[in-house]
């Protein structure tokens, strides 16, 4: 089970904010680089026009396989990882802690390491806890899918 969250503005857990060098794109990482999530390395993200969320990530060699492929565990991290990057672009977790409470992925071909790597997610339903996503990993000029995934947070408790 994975955690994200922000924990208020004096410690905040990701770096979240406008791409300076990109324009249209958010910066979305770890504050804490000794935290799981920072050995995946700095996300891009963005909103597109029809509501689903784009977030990218470029693989480096520490995240293959012994087939000079892309690891699938670490496939699944970054699929994780753009499961809240896209619950934050829509203002759903902003705050405190949530967790992954499922997560099922289909790998359908092999990902490359040392070029982007993008993770469209939407939103499929929103209940008061509850927050059910789906997605499409894409990689390569044709933006062919590499992995098909669906997933569920539990979203945080509100302060009373």
């Amino acid at each position: 089970m994975s955690e994200a969250g922000d924990g208020g503005a004096a410690a905040p857990f990701f770096i979240h904010h406008p791409d300076p060098d990109t324009p249209g794109w958010h910066v979305w990482e770890l504050s804490d680089a000794t935290r799981f999530n920072a050995s995946l390395g700095t996300f891009r993200v963005r909103m597109e026009p029809d509501g689903r969320v784009r977030v990218r990530t470029r693989p480096e060699h520490r995240h293959s396989n012994v087939a000079g492929a892309l690891h699938g565990g670490a496939l699944l991290g970054y699929i994780d990882i753009a499961l809240f990057a896209a619950a934050r672009m829509h203002g759903i977790v902003e705050a405190g802690k949530a967790v992954t409470l499922d997560l099922s992925v289909q790998f359908i071909a092999p990902g490359q390491v040392d070029a982007p790597l993008d993770l469209v997610i939407e939103i499929l339903r929103e209940t008061g806890r509850l927050l059910f996503l789906r997605g499409l990993v894409e990689q390569g000029e044709a933006e062919a899918p590499i992995a098909g995934f669906s997933g569920t947070i539990r979203k945080p408790e509100r302060a009373r």
